[in-house]
């Protein structure tokens, strides 16, 4: 039995080293992989960190021979030595586009089940290794219909949890325009199972005259607070037209029922703004921070009439005092060719003076690319060290 062990173990080496030789120059540690050719690609990146100082991330899967429409998996993955190795722990059917995150010690996974689905959440005491099965509105089902957000975080504030959303039913039912921004929210002490712990604020619709008329559509919100205790869902917007990239600011009532929307203010100037973003206060700086496919200028010359939310080559860190004025810090990621490679849909956090970041990354896997720079074959974790000093 002994000798069987030592077998298995130096087997398992091999396999790692040569995975690692495979993926040497894949930026970053190499959490999962897909091939591209298997027609399934790496979306949705989310990060936790339990109490116990493991992390937890997590993925789903999209493309032609994914189950994205009908009953979408998503796959979850645990590092007990600080983010230098991985190992899947489990794998959930019925969940989309979801964001993990931590309450009083219970790991939860919140977002539709499948490509514009039911919202469902689920718990795990276990590391995320088991999850409790919705099966109604008192064991996990919180919305049903048809839902759209990504893995944005669920943040504590004034004795709630907020986790913004969008509603996915029009009034035109096209992509970017079929969006309503929408905030959940639920008391801190509530069973988070249940559906009527949880208010759903009044949505915010698509309007054709915005931008000119050249808004496509605003998605992917995130649930801050400004200096003046003001909350806001932050969001990305879609506009093909124009480099010059924004993000909308939403207001949200103080009671979290309602949200307005100013079209004159709200769009402020926001590098990368296109793309999906998340963004954190840190006490420590008294600031906000974010990651963004921005486009510097020799991209925006060598391909001038390209979508603007189709560049995911280069991660910049950016930096905010007030959530309206953004300034870059430090590009933290990059890759010349903007056709096959992008780190995109990043989800971040801070521990001490580091932040771990969790990318949507595609990438060049030693064999061949990936199939664009959309739909990503790795999912990587990066360890940003002494964050608050870069320049």
């Amino acid at each position: 039995m002994r000798l069987f062990a030592g077998i298995l173990f130096l087997n398992l080496l091999i396999a790692a080293g040569a995975r690692a030789q495979a993926f040497k120059n894949v930026p970053g540690t190499v959490v999962a992989h897909l091939p591209a050719s298997g027609g399934q690609y790496i979306g949705s990146p989310s990060l936790a960190v339990l109490p116990n100082g493991d992390y937890i991330a997590s993925h789903d899967l999209f493309g032609p021979n994914s189950s994205e429409f009908v009953q979408a998996v998503t796959r979850i993955f645990r590092s007990s030595d600080k983010g230098r190795t991985w190992k899947q722990v489990s794998e959930v059917t019925g969940a989309f586009w979801s964001s993990l995150f931590v309450h009083r010690g219970a790991l939860y996974l919140l977002g539709p089940d499948r490509h514009h689905g039911t919202v469902l959440i689920r718990r795990s005491e276990d590391g995320g290794s088991t999850w409790t099965q919705p099966t109604g509105a008192g064991n996990g089902l919180l919305l049903q219909g048809m839902f759209h957000c990504a893995p944005m975080p669920v943040v504590e504030y004034n004795g709630r949890l907020w986790r913004p959303m969008e509603t996915a039913h029009g009034p035109v039912l096209q992509w970017g325009k079929r969006y309503g921004a929408m905030v959940l929210s639920a008391p801190v002490d509530a069973d988070l199972l249940k559906a009527t712990s949880w208010q759903a604020s009044s949505v915010m619709y698509y309007d054709s005259t915005y931008l000119g008329g050249n808004f496509g559509g605003w998605l992917e919100g995130n649930f801050v607070v400004d200096k003046q205790h003001r909350m806001w869902d932050m969001l990305r917007v879609d506009n093909k037209k124009s480099f010059d990239e924004k993000a909308a600011m939403v207001a949200i009532a103080p009671d979290g029922k309602t949200l307005s929307f100013d079209p004159a203010e709200g769009f402020i100037p926001f590098d990368g703004g296109s793309k999906k973003f998340v963004i954190r206060y840190d006490s420590v700086s008294r600031a906000y921070w974010t990651f963004s496919n921005s486009i510097p200028e020799k991209y925006r010359a060598a391909y001038p009439d390209r979508n603007p939310a189709s560049f995911r080559n280069v991660l910049m860190l950016r930096r905010s005092e007030d959530l309206v004025h953004w300034k870059d810090v430090k590009v933290i990621l990059e890759h010349d060719d903007v056709l096959k490679h992008g780190f995109q849909y990043v989800d971040w956090r801070v521990e001490g003076n580091d932040i771990l970041l969790l990318s949507r990354t595609a990438y060049f896997d030693g064999t061949a690319d990936a199939h664009n720079n959309h739909d990503a074959n790795f999912l990587t974790f990066h360890r940003i060290s002494g964050f608050r000093k870069l320049k």
